[in-house]
């Protein structure tokens, strides 16, 4: 960690000073020059602090602000580097000073999205809807509707009202059935107490079932011992079933309709790089017919990859969280980015390979970063639809 935040210290110096080239531009009071550099080393000093005596805590809170300071000045920084590609031909002219105020208005403009990502993003909840086809769909499935959450992370919840507008939004979709696909708490089961009659409060007529994701299994902070940590989760159980959710522990579940029939699928949490691997897919599927229509819920999606498109089973729909969209990016006319997916093959929406999908969720939540900048929280509604064959 220490030798992460030693190379992001060194390019935030790095684009502070060539920010600071506008600066100079712009105006010369000295009063301004010193409110420039003392805020960013009141900031990075706290930072190395933190850093240095391992307070995770502290770091966390000092995330905001330093997204805050960097990156408009990185935005900013692009416009002085056009403008240098040009200097560069024409023997180093004095800096325009119309550029960087272009410069500065560009990182103004950042600096308000990230403004609005921080304080009103976390609870800015986006319903993004899918409809898939499938040629062997129940016929009694045809238009069934799911709507998708994860990664609620309630020990990162502190307004009640925003979490209320969310709650009331998944209610208002209708769907059938409510899927979620784990991390309903940071750490402690503790952490849902205050917010059990609220996500009781989710219904849906053919019912509402969850699995277990990476956070939820208390890995992440220290215990007296292996009993505390084992009772922590058997809390964690009972409040989904005091929530109305029905666990699946590598196991599964068939639900009817009419005369039809789907089976719901349920993994424990499986991960690659470093990430537990308690999912047995071959378990849940034990008892599960071969030809039988199967949803899967797999908190991590890299476990679509390594394990469930290998499966001697066809598993027609995959439903993951985990990434967040890492809270940070954006999607715009159809093009996403977001850092994480330097680490996700798979990390936000929908993805196909031949007749399996995958939905990646980019959750309810938060953690971390407090607030969501350009990644929303997401509720996801996906309907299934039976594919209609016409023959020529």
């Amino acid at each position: 960690m220490k030798t992460r935040f030693s190379v992001i210290l060194l390019l935030w110096l790095v684009v502070d000073s060539y920010f600071f080239m506008a600066v100079g531009t712009v105006t010369d009071h000295p009063l301004i020059y010193l409110a420039y550099w003392l805020v960013d080393a009141l900031l990075v000093s706290t930072i190395l602090y933190s850093v240095l005596r391992g307070n995770t805590k502290l770091l966390s809170r000092l995330i905001a602000p330093m997204l805050l300071s960097i990156v408009p000045k990185l935005f900013g920084s692009l416009i002085l580097i056009l403008e240098d590609l040009t200097r560069l031909f024409r023997d180093f002219p004095p800096r325009n000073y119309a550029v960087s105020e272009l410069a500065f208005l560009v990182a103004a403009i950042v600096f308000l999205a990230l403004l609005f990502g921080l304080t009103r993003g976390r609870h800015y909840y986006k319903v993004r809807k899918e409809t898939l086809y499938f040629d062997d769909l129940p016929p009694a499935f045809d238009g069934f509707t799911i709507t998708q959450l994860s990664d609620i992370h309630s020990g990162s919840f502190s307004d009640k009202q925003g979490v209320q507008k969310g709650i009331d939004l998944v209610n208002a979709q209708n769907s059938d059935v409510i899927l979620f696909t784990g991390d309903l708490v940071n750490n402690l089961a503790s952490e849902m107490d205050a917010w059990i009659p609220a996500f009781a409060q989710l219904s849906a007529p053919f019912g509402k079932y969850a699995v277990l994701g990476n956070h939820d299994y208390g890995d992440y902070i220290p215990w007296e011992n292996k009993e505390a940590q084992l009772a922590n989760l058997n809390r964690l159980k009972q409040v989904h079933t005091e929530i109305g959710f029905q666990l699946l522990l590598n196991e599964s579940r068939f639900i009817q309709k009419d005369d039809g029939t789907v089976a719901l699928v349920g993994v424990e949490n499986w991960g690659k790089g470093g990430f537990h691997q308690y999912g047995d897919l071959k378990k849940a599927t034990a008892r599960v017919p071969d030809d039988a229509f199967k949803i899967l819920m797999s908190h991590d999606p890299s476990h679509w990859d390594a394990v469930t498109i290998r499966h001697h089973q066809p598993i027609h729909l995959t439903l993951s969280g985990h990434t967040h969209g890492m809270q940070f990016g954006f999607e715009v006319f159809g093009f996403k980015w977001s850092p994480i997916q330097y680490f996700y093959k798979q990390w936000a929406g929908l993805y196909q390979k031949q007749d399996r999908y995958l939905y990646v969720n980019r959750g309810f939540g938060f953690l971390g970063l407090k607030g969501r900048i350009g990644i929303w929280p997401e509720i996801a509604v996906i309907t299934l639809k039976r594919k209609i064959n016409v023959a020529v």
